[in-house]
């Protein structure tokens, strides 16, 4: 039997991760969601895709969902490390504040989070040891907004 900590992002709120009595994951009603590669959390990288699945439960998935691995430390202080998998909501647009995953330049993917300001776009890591990316509104693409985090023990 596997243990994993699923986490839900509320809006604008930190995660919080207690221990708790472990679950057995038969409780829960399951699907296959997509696991297309790797995002940074972290510099900007070329998107690894490898094309696999990854079960999650069905409260977790949105219409179009799909799932990626998270390599970096850039949003640690959203419960967001290195290793964890991500649940991303296929979104073309997002709010001020929220976690996105965004393709820069047609190139390099990373996951931070989405302001945006007068002269373009802020993405802001969620580690205070890391300085913003600015970027203009041509130069960007949203590919999903984080509604979830898979974490193995």
């Amino acid at each position: 039997m596997s243990n994993v900590a699923y986490l839900i992002p509320k809006r604008n709120q930190k995660l919080q991760l207690e221990a708790a009595d472990p679950v057995e994951l038969v409780e829960y009603d399951f699907v296959q969601v997509p696991l297309l590669g790797w995002t940074s959390a972290g510099e900007p990288i070329q998107m690894e895709m490898d094309y696999d699945t990854v079960s999650v439960p069905h409260s977790m998935v949105r219409k179009e969902t799909f799932a990626l691995r998270v390599k970096g430390s850039s949003m640690i202080e959203e419960n967001i490390e290195d290793g964890d998998i991500v649940i991303i909501e296929r979104r073309s647009t997002a709010e001020n504040g929220e976690s996105v995953v965004v393709r820069i330049n047609n190139e390099e993917v990373t996951m931070k989070k989405f302001y945006i300001e007068k002269n373009g776009i802020r993405l802001q890591p969620a580690n205070a040891d890391m300085e913003p990316i600015y970027i203009t509104n041509e130069n960007i693409e949203i590919l999903g907004i984080v509604t979830g985090i898979l974490r193995q023990p």
